[in-house]
Order: C-alpha cells, then structure tokens, then sequence
C-alpha cells in the first residue's frame, strides 16, 4: 500500500489508484447530533429495536473506542469483546467523551497502517480493509438510527453513505444476511442512496 496521495493525505491508496474511505464526514455528522440530544430523550425508542437513544449512545461510544484500538492494532478489551453480550452503558460524561472518541476514531484510520493487515473487533479477527469499512458502516448507519429517534436531520456524506451501501446492499446469497438483516426493502430509482 502507497503511504498516500502527492498532497500527503493518506487515505489515497495509489497503489491501487482507489481512495480509502475517510471516517472523518460520518464521525462529524453522529457528533453533530449530540448537542440536540437532551437528557429527556435518553429513554426514547430507536430503530434498533433492543436499543434506547441512551443505549445507542453507548453503542456508538464503545464501537468508537473498538474501531480506534483496531486501527492501532492495540488489542485488548476494546477489541476483544463482542458488542452484542450485554447491553452498552452510557458514560454520564458522553457529552464531552463522545465527540472526541469519534475524533479518535476517524484520526486511527487516517494512517495508512490502520488499513495494512490483520486487526480485531468485537472479537474477530479481520483485515484492516474491511474493519475500517465495517466501521464506516457502522457510523453512517448507527448515525442514521440516532437521527431517527432524536428527530434530526442527518448527511454523513455521499462517500460515506456509498461505503455502507456496499456493505449491506443484497446479494445473490442473502443466507449470509439471515439473523443480521431483515428484508430487503424495495425503494425508488431515483431515492437518496441513503
């Protein structure tokens, strides 16, 4: 892999002349939406139907940390446990600790190291290409949920929200989706890729 583009940004692999995804556009927008989330909503309902706003929060807070630690190729509990054993709990300092773990998040998978390799999250081992998509997916569409329940406008970006779509967009062999997915919905042609 190419350390980066002529202008130093490493999330240019030239080697392959294909862009890396950038976390920094997702990262931004779920923070964005902290500011707007008062204490009264931290009960309410959410897309994720084992989830409250508070529990999401927590979610993302814990798959931020993950994903920073796999980039790093730092392992350990971060890394090693699966998100699904318990429910998350939500850091009562989240306001000021999520929005920098976000920042975190998308600065470890600027180095081109992060992509490089064999990394673990949530307690599989996995190539950094694919976890640091996973964890682009796991911003746009947690960020996507987060909007939802709190009533929000949300735009992670169309790079982003491409990204995603890859990762989740049926295939031929939707048995690999069973006890992941529910159905595919169909939409539009001309609906946002989001």
């Amino acid at each position: 892999m190419s350390s980066g583009r002529a202008d130093g940004h490493p999330c240019m692999d030239t080697s392959e002349t294909a862009p890396l995804p950038d976390l920094t556009p997702a990262a931004r927008a779920v923070a964005n939406l902290l500011d707007a989330i008062g204490d009264d909503r931290l009960g309410a309902p959410t897309p994720c139907p084992d989830y409250s706003v508070r529990e999401l929060l927590a979610h993302i807070d814990g798959l931020s940390l993950a994903f920073r630690d796999a980039a790093r190729k730092d392992f350990g509990p971060t890394t090693g446990n699966d998100p699904g054993s318990a429910l998350p709990v939500l850091d009562e300092k989240w306001r000021t600790v999520l929005p920098r773990r976000l920042d975190e998040l998308a600065q470890a998978w600027r180095q081109p190291s992060a992509w490089d390799g064999m990394t673990q999250a949530g307690g599989v081992d996995l190539p950094g290409q694919i976890a640091g998509r996973v964890a682009l997916n796991e911003l746009v569409l947690h960020g996507w949920d987060l909007a939802r329940a709190t009533g929000q406008e949300y735009d992670p970006g169309e790079a982003s929200a491409a990204v995603s779509y890859e990762m989740v967009k049926p295939s031929g062999d939707d048995s690999l989706r069973d006890g992941i997915f529910g159905p595919p919905v169909a939409v539009p042609d001309d609906a946002p890729l989001l």
